[in-house]
């Protein structure tokens, strides 16, 4: 069994100028000093947050999730904060990436298609988890809640954007939050974690903003997404995570990107495309988006996407319920792409996203082992290779 981690607050001593504001603010007397360092008691702090916002420097926003906490003298003796320890689950060899288990089993059943271990990119930033929970959540102010998809639509989907404030919530392009609607359900019982992708990129809807965006589809007996679509700028909801250590955009301008979607599956795609624009404008690897809905009506972001350049962003729609044209769908386009996907999988930068509807998977893999076939590569090899080292990965709902 894996010993009980913990989120542990700590003090960056390079920043912290010894003010002594935290231990004046804090409600509990969970921060105390000697002669070298001010340090937080892992066994008082509540994570009630009041330390953070007075803090001139930032230095008390730091945390590390740890199986053995450190000691104030651990901490009384740092010249530089220890990095983040991977934590692995003895269970299954992999990154824990979320403490709760309703969340980790909600992650575990969405990367079933993948077929083994999720590993990240191995260039991906470090990415910060299980911040907030249910007993502690951020809470975020509705911002923005614009419907994208057309009026006469069957679907009903939302770009919703959350502001936190002063609070921190970091986040990594293809992580996800957690969002619990008030209320209980028929058994009196509090509603289900849902987890939704970051929509953004990391540094926000525009650079240097402390916000996010969701891209939410209403499902008519769905509690939390019409709850979220209900939600009216300067409402406030409570929000957990961030989730997920995999799922991530590679930091590196080389890598090749290979997207594919259907519906709300294309939020993750929106912050690394973001992301490429801002950080790598003249990234020499390729974006490729693979985009599915039953008609363009119903594809989230349409019309933004017109506007992104080829030169950033290859666009691939498919569209499978268009009167009077036949149905297609992404591992179709895929199939017809073939020359193009097989120079870029038998490239050892490319890497391979796929995100959406449950059961999407089992096509795009049919479609790539055909485009393989036809290049005398192999997939089934490929996709193992790929998968062990952080290229190849599946988020599926």
């Amino acid at each position: 069994m894996n010993a009980p981690l913990k989120k542990q607050h700590l003090i960056d001593p390079e920043i912290c100028i010894r003010c002594n504001t935290c231990e004046e603010t804090c409600p509990i007397d969970a921060v105390t000093h000697d002669d070298n360092n001010y340090a937080v008691n892992v066994d008082i702090c509540n994570y009630c947050m009041d330390c953070i916002s007075p803090c001139p420097t930032g230095a008390i926003d730091n945390w590390r999730v740890v199986a053995q906490p450190y000691s104030l003298e651990d901490q009384f003796s740092w010249d530089e904060l220890p990095p983040q320890q991977e934590i692995v689950s003895e269970e299954t060899g992999g990154t824990i990436e979320a403490l709760e288990d309703e969340i980790g089993a909600l992650l575990e059943e969405a990367r079933k298609g993948l077929g083994g271990k999720a590993v990240a990119p191995h260039s991906a930033s470090k990415p910060t988890v299980n911040l907030y929970n249910r007993g502690k959540p951020a809470v975020a102010t509705v911002t923005g809640n614009f419907r994208l998809t057309e009026p006469d639509a069957d679907s009903d989907v939302r770009h919703i954007i959350l502001d936190f404030g002063e609070q921190p919530f970091p986040v990594l392009e293809g992580q996800s939050i957690g969002i619990v609607a008030p209320g209980t359900d028929a058994e009196g019982k509090p509603h289900l974690v849902r987890l939704y992708s970051v929509a953004s990129s990391r540094d926000g809807e525009r650079p240097n903003t402390n916000n996010l965006a969701l891209t939410v589809k209403r499902e008519p007996q769905g509690v939390c997404s019409n709850y979220l679509c209900d939600l009216p700028r300067g409402a406030k909801l409570e929000v957990t995570g961030p989730f997920g250590a995999t799922f991530l955009h590679p930091n590196d301008p080389a890598a090749n990107i290979i997207m594919i979607c259907t519906g709300t599956g294309s939020a993750p795609f929106r912050g690394f495309t973001e992301r490429r624009r801002r950080a790598m404008p003249d990234a020499s690897g390729r974006l490729l988006l693979f985009f599915g809905a039953r008609r363009p009506e119903e594809l989230p972001y349409f019309g933004p996407l017109q506007k992104v350049p080829e030169k950033l962003l290859g666009k691939y729609f498919c569209y499978s319920r268009v009167p009077n044209e036949p149905r297609v769908y992404v591992q179709d386009r895929i199939r017809a792409e073939a020359a193009q996907i097989a120079a870029l999988l038998g490239q050892g930068a490319t890497h391979v996203y796929i995100c959406g509807l449950k059961g999407m998977e089992t096509g795009v893999d049919e479609a790539f082992a055909d485009v393989c076939r036809g290049a005398a590569l192999n997939w089934a090899t490929l996709k193992a290779e790929m998968r062990d080292s952080g290229r190849y990965h599946v988020e599926t709902y």
